[in-house]
């Protein structure tokens, strides 16, 4: 374990892998489906929402929509965004990920903290591999509350006293922030920072900033 940390906390999207090519066509997909008059989207649009809440990302996506069938629209981008990747074969995982967290997993204790929707980690985990490496995870489809609400509980409930933050946005960022999380900036994913304790070009840097 390094001396200044005692847990790695990760973010997915944008952080672990990139799914926005995969997501954007599953969710074209849905809105074909309800039938709604809703925008499509694409891969640059899912990185700009990408790491906001659900509710938000629908609301950004879709202002001109009623709430009620957003609401619905958002549970078929859901199920259809799932199947999308269930089905995968495609390697989406950021350079080095899995193989970084399987290396230093011996000495560190890894956990997941995400604004995805319910299933969404579980998922993940299974298609990469990293079930055995992650201790813990929490997300806003289970608690239905932000991320440093979720940073806190998960802290809480494992007696973490140092967790370092692994995130690609401003957003996570300020949740860090709120939280009293120290961040690491993964500079590779979707968004940009303005501070951070450390910066990650490539995941793999994450073993010089625990030595």
């Amino acid at each position: 374990m390094s001396s200044e940390f005692d847990a790695v906390i990760l973010d997915i999207d944008g952080t672990i892998w990139n799914t926005t090519g995969l997501v954007a066509v599953a969710w074209n997909k849905a809105i074909d489906s309800t039938g709604f008059n809703a925008r499509k989207v694409n891969a640059q649009m899912l990185q700009q929402e990408f790491g906001k809440t659900m509710d938000v990302i629908a609301m950004d996506l879709w202002p001109d929509l009623e709430k009620d069938k957003r609401d619905i629209l958002l549970a078929e981008c859901c199920t259809e965004e799932q199947v999308a990747i269930r089905e995968n074969t495609l390697d989406i995982t950021y350079p080095g990920v899995v193989e970084t967290i399987a290396e230093l997993s011996s000495q560190e204790n890894f956990y997941i903290v995400s604004n995805c929707h319910a299933g969404y980690i579980e998922l993940m985990m299974e298609k990469t591999g990293l079930t055995p490496y992650i201790k813990d995870f929490e997300c806003y489809g289970r608690t239905g509350k932000g991320k440093a609400e979720n940073l806190l509980m998960l802290k809480d409930r494992n007696q973490l006293t140092f967790p370092l933050y692994i995130g690609d946005t401003q957003g996570d960022c300020n949740e860090c922030l709120k939280a009293g999380i120290s961040f690491a900036w993964a500079s590779y994913g979707f968004g940009k920072a303005s501070s951070y304790f450390k910066e990650l070009k490539k995941f793999s840097d994450l073993k010089n900033i625990l030595k």
